[in-house]
């Protein structure tokens, strides 16, 4: 059985900074959890699609997300979802930066790039 709480150290890829990622399998549940931060406008990943939904949740900044033929700028606060096989994609906008946080609905990361 896996501890009651995951401490930002446990997954932070720099101290301090919301980027990395925990996997349902390390928190003993059905979910994985990526968060994503960059003050570089156009970062972000490529086109790609999951076997298993995906949430987008807008934690702080803007940035425009490609959910199949839709193209959206999302904002602090704004939450979108992929449906499971659809290809997406974000890019970082503005020059605030952008902070955002991945729901992948499954216990690990299944990712398969399109470009």
């Amino acid at each position: 059985m896996s501890a009651p709480v995951t401490h930002m150290s446990d997954w932070a890829q720099d101290p301090g900074r919301w980027h990395g990622r925990i996997t349902g399998a390390d928190l003993g549940g059905p979910v994985s959890i990526l968060f994503f931060s960059s003050d570089r406008p156009g970062a972000g990943p490529v086109l790609h699609w999951h076997p298993y939904d995906e949430i987008f949740i807008c934690r702080r900044g803007r940035a425009r997300f490609t959910l199949g033929p839709k193209v959206i700028e999302a904002r602090e606060g704004d939450i979108l979802r992929a449906p499971a096989r659809m290809p997406h994609r974000f890019e970082v906008i503005g020059p605030e930066g952008y902070e955002g946080i991945d729901i992948h609905c499954y216990a690990e990361v299944i990712q398969h790039d399109l470009e």
